[in-house]
């Protein structure tokens, strides 16, 4: 290859969880990438020179959100006066005219406890819009982005400015860092989980719709209910089984079906139609994947599968990869489709992992747990 030929290294932000941060290097390592800085707790500042790395690799799954740099400002906010105006109006002179679709910032310490970056953000935030003026009438919040068309993300914190220009499906998350902060309020917050579905339901749109509201899930390993009972907030029908019971705040809620019984042991009836399908159960990932694979027969064509990924006792990066590669393997046989594979904000060691039952297959009746689905 000649020098025109080789590739352009470019400046790169991404975010590994905290929980894999033992992996950063080598999570580099395979997007074939290197390391220029630590920002914040959860980035790194990197020069990529092949990006598509970045979502088909056997690194992508542990990069929680990426963006491009298209500004790079070090500096200590704190300690620069003006800051704030400077930095909206580089903005403006840098990014207008180019049919973004929205403006948004946040911080690079989501941990911060003195809420001056958060403050900053806003502020940062709010003063740009006010500068693009006519252009910012068209813009639109973080809920309305097109996941396929450009925003400018904007990161700010302590190391300074760091700004580009992505989709959102690009970057991996409708929100600058991809956090949405989901609300538990302790007075009717079951579990934690509830805040993991709520982010998978927020970040599916990224690929394809969420499921209607009425539409009716499956959930297996469902105690104590947090996913459960935030679904039925959010207006749907859920069948919920497991064989301890639900918390009682769930009694008698409506469009709650509660099964108490063993995952294996549980057999839908024939006319069983379910638009979703979600697992969180702990284990053995080719037992709890099993009887995934066993149930979507009862899934509508199409229907949605959200499946979390536990990599308890994995403790390597090359052991996680061949366990991920495990479970896909398993899901393919079984007649699933991924459609997208992640590290959400509120998962710990584990990845959410998105598929579609494939159409024109009805996986086979048993209570098997062998890996591959077929009993």
């Amino acid at each position: 290859m000649s020098t025109e030929e080789t590739p352009k290294e470019s400046p790169w932000l991404i975010r590994i969880s905290k929980h894999f941060a033992d992996f950063t290097d080598d999570v580099i390592a395979g997007l074939e990438a290197k390391k220029v800085k630590s920002l914040g707790e959860e980035y790194t500042l990197i020069q990529c020179r092949n990006p598509s790395r970045l979502q088909g690799s056997d690194a992508s799954h542990f990069v929680r959100w990426n963006l491009p740099m298209s500004h790079v400002w070090p500096c200590n906010p704190q300690k620069m006066e003006g800051f704030i105006e400077k930095a909206a109006q580089t903005l403006h002179r840098k990014f207008s005219g180019q049919g973004l679709q929205g403006v948004f910032v946040g911080i690079l310490d989501p941990s911060a406890r003195d809420g001056y970056y958060k403050a900053l953000a806003t502020n940062l935030r709010g003063r740009t819009l006010q500068i693009f003026d006519e252009e910012a009438k068209g813009f639109k919040s973080v809920e309305e982005q097109d996941a396929s068309k450009s925003s400018l993300f904007c990161m700010v914190g302590k190391e300074g400015l760091y700004c580009g220009v992505q989709s959102p499906k690009g970057s991996n998350g409708f929100y600058p860092g991809g956090t949405k902060f989901i609300s538990q309020k302790a007075d009717h917050t079951i579990s934690r989980a509830g805040a993991k579905i709520a982010e998978a339901l927020h970040y599916l749109p990224l690929h394809r719709p969420v499921p209607p509201e009425g539409g009716h899930w499956l959930e297996l390993g469902a105690c104590p209910g947090g996913m459960s009972s935030e679904l039925l907030e959010r207006g749907y029908e859920v069948t919920a089984i497991d064989r301890a019971p639900l918390d009682q705040r769930l009694d008698k809620h409506r469009g709650l079906h509660f099964i108490k019984a063993d995952v294996a042991e549980f057999e839908p009836s024939a006319r069983a139609s379910f638009d979703a399908l979600l697992c969180d159960m702990n284990g053995e990932t080719p037992i709890a994947l099993g009887q995934v694979i066993r149930l979507s027969k009862s899934l509508k064509p199409g229907g949605l599968v959200v499946f979390t990924l536990k990599t308890a006792g994995v403790d390597s990066y090359a052991g996680i990869n061949q366990h991920f590669e495990n479970a896909l393997n398993q899901a393919v046989k079984g007649w699933l489709k991924l459609i997208a594979a992640t590290h959400l904000t509120y998962n710990r060691n584990e990845f959410t992992l998105f598929f579609e039952r494939r159409e024109g297959h009805q996986p086979e009746k048993g209570r098997g747990s062998g890996p591959g689905g077929f009993w």
